[in-house]
């Protein structure tokens, strides 16, 4: 057991906003997001099989979901502007100020928004604020068989910490969780990473990355 002599609880408020050079991420707004959410991600149940919320195949239901979410203290959701954009949504969640842990989550970017730099650099930024606001320990959870998320998480530099088995039901379904984490010694190699592989001289004209991304 490591003794933290200097450590104190973190006094943390969720930053309105996170922009860089691909992306924009705002606090969640329902007359400014939402339809452009809604018509952004599919409708079918496909698109939504492993998150705890959707599907939205009217934008009514979608505007009310986002009515709840915007006044959320935790999980705190902002929409994710790309290219194309408002075309996706993620969190801060299970907000851990005593303890300097903080969750990222709840992530639903379109097809056009996943895969792209924007989708990338919308997490970097949001792992750079939590780890700069002094939180120790950066979390991202997903369904055991949610493939593409998994891939996700490990090509952004977290750490496969292992799966909880039996640990939530989802739409009346079993949920095994895949846990994993970047902690703040992490995070200069990993940013580091994150910002070899957006410099724009690492893609082609086309748009075409040079080098994938590399912890």
């Amino acid at each position: 057991m490591t003794e933290l002599s200097d450590w104190t609880p973190l006094e943390w408020s969720a930053p309105d906003v996170l922009e860089g050079r691909h992306t924009r991420l705002e606090r969640l707004s329902v007359d400014l997001h939402a339809d452009a959410l809604h018509a952004a991600n599919p409708t079918g149940a496909a698109h939504w099989v492993y998150m705890p919320y959707g599907p939205f195949p009217e934008p009514d239901l979608y505007r009310l979901w986002a009515e709840g979410a915007a006044l959320s203290p935790d999980p705190v959701y902002y929409a994710v502007r790309g290219a194309a954009g408002w075309t996706g949504v993620a969190s801060f969640m299970r907000i851990d100020p005593a303890n300097g842990v903080i969750e990222i989550g709840n992530i639903a970017f379109s097809p056009g928004l996943q895969r792209t730099s924007a989708s990338t650099e919308a997490v970097h930024l949001m792992i750079g604020h939590a780890i700069a606001a002094g939180f120790r320990r950066v979390e991202w959870k997903c369904d055991a068989g949610n493939a593409p998320s998994r891939r996700a998480a490990e090509r952004l530099g977290f750490t496969y910490e292992g799966t909880f088995r039996q640990h939530m039901v989802v739409k009346g379904r079993n949920r095994d969780t895949a846990w994993f984490a970047i902690v703040d010694g992490d995070w200069p190699a990993i940013r580091a990473a994150h910002l070899a592989w957006l410099d724009p001289e690492n893609f082609d004209a086309a748009g075409r990355q040079r080098a994938p991304l590399r912890r």
